[in-house]
């Protein structure tokens, strides 16, 4: 994983075989991701918005806090905000974020697939790192998820006879935690929830929820 910033833009993460290649998707949305840039880099002179490296992208940091994270998929771009609770649309009638998957809470992402929607999304873009900017040095965070998942008797003894998972699931953030619950509780066969397991216990080592590549 890379931990220049500069790398991101010109090789890639660093998180897949892809990079440094041209079938990366961080050179494939080059000039989606600069123009991007431009606006976010600008919040950082205007207003103290600072550029650092996260998890092999480009997160955006104000009064301690993450406020944004930049990032390149198949599909397109996307500028997803952390806090996503606390935000309301700058356009009420034109919504601009969506949400990540069909179990995010709140609608916390914005996806470019061309110039053309950052320069027409820019004043949304601008505003809503505004309020991320604002609830951040007010010290605020939007209300967690208080929804109690049911613990699979699988997961549980998969557990018992895994410290090592045991140990890197329960430092997991809570929405991760609730990515791999959800995946397992979706199928009420035993077997596959074993093979699920089995088949996520590299993704919860490395800290990554369960639709994270």
């Amino acid at each position: 994983m890379i931990t220049a910033i500069e790398d991101y833009f010109s090789q890639g993460c660093g998180r897949c075989p892809r990079f440094d290649t041209p079938d990366c998707s961080a050179r494939l949305w080059a000039a989606e991701l600069a123009a991007l840039r431009l606006i976010l880099r600008d919040m950082g002179q205007s207003a103290g918005l600072s550029e650092v490296v996260k998890w092999g992208h480009p997160c955006y940091m104000y009064a301690g806090r993450n406020i944004a994270i930049l990032g390149a998929f198949r599909d397109g771009v996307q500028l997803s905000f952390f806090e996503a609770g606390l935000l309301s649309e700058p356009d009420p009638a034109n919504p601009v974020l969506e949400r990540q998957g069909p179990n995010a809470r709140h609608p916390d992402m914005i996806r470019f697939r061309s110039t053309d929607d950052v320069a027409r999304l820019a004043h949304a873009i601008r505003a809503l790192l505004a309020q991320a900017m604002d609830h951040a040095q007010a010290g605020r965070r939007a209300p967690r998820d208080d929804r109690l998942l049911d613990w699979p008797q699988e997961l549980v003894e998969a557990m018992d006879m895994d410290p090592e998972l045991a140990e890197a699931f329960h430092r997991l953030t809570p929405g991760r935690q609730t990515s791999h619950l959800l995946h397992l509780t979706s199928t009420a066969n035993s077997a596959t929830r074993i093979a699920r397991i089995t088949r996520n216990r590299p993704k919860i080592l490395a800290g990554k929820g369960a639709t994270e590549r």
